[in-house]
């Protein structure tokens, strides 16, 4: 089993069909409320929801630590930071 298998997501969130920047908004919002350390999986489009969100939550302090192709649309892990 590789590392990146064993990412189990406490939570997740379906944002497909949600604009930019709403779905950045809500998903930054979903961390908030989750305890440090923990790991969301949050489910975007194709196209400016991909490109812009996991860049967007990276600079707001968050760590992105997998990116999937699920055909059709992407699914991202974001932790919150122990701090």
């Amino acid at each position: 089993m590789s590392p990146s298998s064993q990412l189990i997501p406490d939570a997740q969130l379906d944002l497909r069909g949600t604009p930019c920047p709403i779905n950045f908004v809500r998903t930054k919002l979903r961390l908030q409320q989750m305890n440090p350390g923990s790991l969301l999986e949050v489910w975007l489009d194709p196209g400016e929801p991909i490109e812009q969100v996991p860049d967007s939550l990276t600079m707001a302090g968050f760590i992105v630590e997998q990116i999937t192709d699920c055909s059709g649309y992407f699914s991202i892990l974001v932790r919150r930071p122990l701090t």
